[in-house]
């Protein structure tokens, strides 16, 4: 293959995952470009150049493909520092020798080894995958709320600051819910203790206030179907409605079972955010009005998603079928789907242990999240065994 030619199958790759980067070959040396924060007002974004010092060869191409997959995560992340990328002389400009490097808040160590004492536990080491997922999208976010407040107030690392930091997210919300359990585990590492109303502050997680009679009725998620052209994604869609699966579950899931004579039940796989688990459909017709068997004999009819996990992370594939839904303009959102099809188990009596269990959680993160639904057949239940009472 013409190398030119594989630099441009390299980006058509990119762009096919969404990623708005590209590799860029300018004589012997291959560049990486697109839009990226200016270095003086990292609040503003051009089109830009990343010098990637690499051959202009296969070689090197492969290698840019990793540090675009890399660059793209930071952005994502807000993590992207041009100190990282800028080669070392003109790091030594903006720093000459002799000049006071000035020390790291106290807080940064902190942080810094309770990262390392995260991804050091052994049960941590099972999923490498899910547990990088696990630290960018339920520690990550709070922990650099902590900092930033930790600066703003020239604060080092206490009670107050915890309880600053939570409280700093909305009353009832899943983001408050989480930040709870992130700064704990941090307060736990430096056995620091945590304040008396913690855990009054850290409460009311489940399906936001807001959102508790929003989520779509079987017919609205049927007509959404609808509003997805590709025959790819529609299936996706099909998926999620009738497995409850998360975004990225479609992609890492055993569908073999779908086959003729099968018996539906489809298996996450291990690599996922939660590990392995075996899911019901709910309702089991819409395996066929989903044209779910379709996946048995060619799992390729799922849309080209890149899920190589050394160069991707479950988020980033979770990210697309987001992305998708709003090309789309879905008038509802992946978590609505599984959020609808909790709410199904609940109503037709299955037991919240085994709904958890599908759902890749635990029980008390169940009932805390559906605790409405689950309430309200309780009470039903109990309503129905003293009118049975009585007529007997």
């Amino acid at each position: 293959m013409n190398f030119d030619t594989a630099i441009a199958a390299a980006n058509a790759a990119l762009a096919e995952q969404g990623c708005g980067l590209r590799v860029e070959r300018r004589g012997q040396k291959l560049n990486l470009r697109g839009r990226l924060p200016c270095r003086q007002q990292p609040n503003q974004w051009k089109t830009q150049r990343l010098s990637l010092g690499l051959v202009a060869d296969l070689n090197g191409l492969k290698e840019a493909e990793r540090i675009v997959q890399l660059v793209e995560l930071q952005l994502h992340r807000q993590l992207f520092e041009w100190d990282q990328w800028l080669p070392k002389q003109k790091v030594q400009q903006n720093n000459p020798p002799g000049a006071s490097t000035p020390l790291a808040h106290p807080l940064e160590r902190d942080l810094e080894t309770f990262k390392q004492a995260f991804f050091a536990d052994p049960r941590r080491r099972r999923s490498p995958a899910g547990s990088r997922t696990t630290w960018s999208g339920a520690y990550q976010p709070y922990l650099r709320r902590l900092k930033a407040l930790a600066l703003e107030q020239h604060a080092s690392l206490t009670p107050d600051l915890l309880l600053l930091t939570l409280n700093s997210y909305p009353d009832g919300s899943r983001s408050r819910q989480q930040c709870s359990t992130a700064l704990g585990a941090l307060a736990r590492h430096q056995n620091l203790p945590l304040p008396d109303a913690w855990r009054a502050e850290a409460g009311g997680y489940g399906l936001h206030r807001a959102r508790f009679r929003q989520l779509p009725s079987d017919p609205q998620i049927l007509e959404a179907m609808l509003r997805i052209p590709n025959p790819g994604w529609r299936l996706v869609y099909g998926l999620m409605a009738t497995y409850g699966l998360r975004n990225h579950e479609v992609f890492f899931t055993d569908v073999s079972a779908l086959a003729e004579g099968g018996d539906r039940v489809i298996r996450v796989l291990p690599t996922t955010k939660t590990g392995e688990h075996q899911v019901w459909p709910f309702h089991p017709e819409w395996v066929d009005r989903f044209n779910l068997t379709h996946l048995a004999s060619k799992a390729a009819a799922l849309p080209p998603v890149c899920t190589d996990l050394r160069h991707t992370t479950l988020q980033q594939v979770g990210r697309r079928v987001a992305e998708q839904f709003r090309r789309y303009d879905v008038p509802l959102t992946p978590y609505d789907l599984r959020h609808a099809w909790a709410v199904r188990t609940i109503h037709i009596g299955l037991p919240d242990t085994v709904a958890a269990r599908m759902m890749g959680h635990s029980v008390a993160i169940h009932t805390r999240t559906y605790h409405h639904w689950i309430t309200r057949r309780d009470q039903q239940q109990a309503v129905d065994a003293a009118l049975a009472r009585r007529e007997a």
